[in-house]
């Protein structure tokens, strides 16, 4: 009998409660911070890890999920009869974790060469972060949940994940510049002058697509980038950190410049925070063309 489950990391945002409402599982990033180094997810929610990063001038440190801790993971899973496990990870050009559950992968058939043919292991790299993979999983989860098939929901994903795209503004340059986001001496000269810009995330890269003078034009501008992007009548989300008002702002104009709401809002937690910053506000969609 077929059994199924999905997996994914924390970097993608997925809320608790369509965590716990689909059955997906989320594998936790470790995060270094002072002296101490937290599991995300587990040792503080979002809010408890922004006031984390208020307490300490340095920049967090994230650590990869290793190849072991893949083989445990497919391990565990095989034990369990799964036989379709679904992956889809963080940015393989910002992290070694999908790198990783290849490597296990090949090693986990070698070593326990019972499981061959009991258990097919699918992972995908999500391309990017927060909402732009997240969602997707999510809606997966969904539609395996609602009956559909395991082909029809790897052939969604293999469609979806290239065509998606994020915009999102940072309040701040300080965590992307130490992070290595972005040069120091940019960061400082942008700082001094009230520069505010907007990353682009697309195809695994990641760059400056706007600059804005001043926090107030910064969700306008992550909005009209949007509506311009945006494969027309296809569902968006909103993403935003320290400060929900944000995304809610970017929400309503990005109904009425499109005639409809966003399909949810995704609030970044630990791996992303700790480089851009606890504060931004952003859009994850499928571009045109």
């Amino acid at each position: 009998m077929e059994k199924v489950k999905i997996i994914t990391d924390s970097a993608s945002d997925i809320s608790p409660a369509d965590e716990a409402a689909y059955g997906i599982e989320i594998i936790p990033f470790q995060v270094s911070l002072g002296e101490k180094t937290y599991t995300s997810r587990v040792d503080f929610d979002n809010d408890g890890f922004y006031a984390l990063m208020a307490q300490y001038d340095e920049i967090p440190k994230t650590a990869q999920v290793n190849p072991y801790q893949f083989q445990e993971i497919y391990l565990d899973n095989a034990r369990q009869g799964v036989t379709e496990l679904i992956l889809v990870l963080i940015n393989s050009q910002g992290s070694a974790t999908y790198g990783n559950s290849l490597l296990a992968r090949e090693q986990f058939f070698t070593e326990y060469p019972e499981y061959q043919g009991k258990i097919r292991i699918h992972s995908f790299d999500g391309r990017g972060y927060s909402a732009q993979y997240g969602a997707p999983v999510v809606e997966a989860a969904r539609r395996l949940k609602d009956g559909g098939s395991v082909e029809a929901v790897l052939a969604y994903l293999e469609d979806i994940l290239p065509r998606r795209e994020v915009f999102f503004g940072m309040y701040t340059l300080k965590y992307a510049a130490k992070s290595g986001r972005i040069p120091s001496a940019a960061a400082f000269l942008g700082d001094k002058l009230n520069l505010k810009p907007v990353m682009q995330i697309f195809g695994n890269e990641i760059v400056t697509a706007a600059k804005c003078r001043g926090e107030n034009k910064l969700v306008q501008k992550v909005a009209e980038m949007t509506a311009e992007a945006i494969q027309p009548g296809t569902p968006y989300e909103t993403i935003c950190g320290s400060d929900p008002d944000c995304a809610r702002q970017l929400g309503e104009l990005l109904t009425q410049m499109l005639g409809y709401p966003p399909a949810g809002n995704y609030q970044i937690g630990a791996a992303i925070a700790a480089n851009a910053g606890p504060k931004i506000v952003g859009a994850a969609f499928a571009r045109k063309g």
